[in-house]
C-alpha cells in the first residue's frame, strides 16, 4: 500500500498484521516513507496466549483496545494486511 493507501485511515483505530507474530491496534497517526506509526497501541505477540488473533482482535473491538505502548513505527515492509477495527466483524 503506498502512502496514498493509508490516508483514508489516519486517524481511525487500525489493526496491523505483520509477517512476524505480533498484531497492532492503534490508532494511524502519520505515514512515512518506510513506517507508519501509530499511539495508544496494543502490540500482541500472537504466539502467547491461548487465543487465536481473530478472537483477540474481537475482543477490542468488543471491550476497547488495551495499550501497551504509547507509540510505535510499524515498518511497512513487514505488513500484512490493515483494516479499520470498526471494520472488524464479531461472530
Amino acid at each position: 500500500m503506498d502512502n496514498e493507501g493509508w490516508a483514508a485511515l489516519v486517524g481511525k483505530i487500525i489493526v496491523v498484521d505483520t509477517n512476524s507474530s505480533y498484531v497492532y491496534l492503534g490508532t494511524l497517526e502519520r505515514v512515512e516513507d518506510h513506517f507508519v506509526v501509530l499511539s495508544g497501541v496494543d502490540a500482541h505477540d500472537r504466539g502467547e496466549g491461548a487465543g487465536t488473533k481473530e478472537q483477540y482482535v474481537m475482543e477490542a473491538k468488543r471491550f476497547g483496545v488495551k495499550a501497551n505502548r504509547k507509540e510505535v513505527s510499524i515498518r511497512k515492509s513487514v505488513v500484512v494486511s490493515v483494516s479499520k477495527l470498526e471494520d472488524v466483524i464479531l461472530y
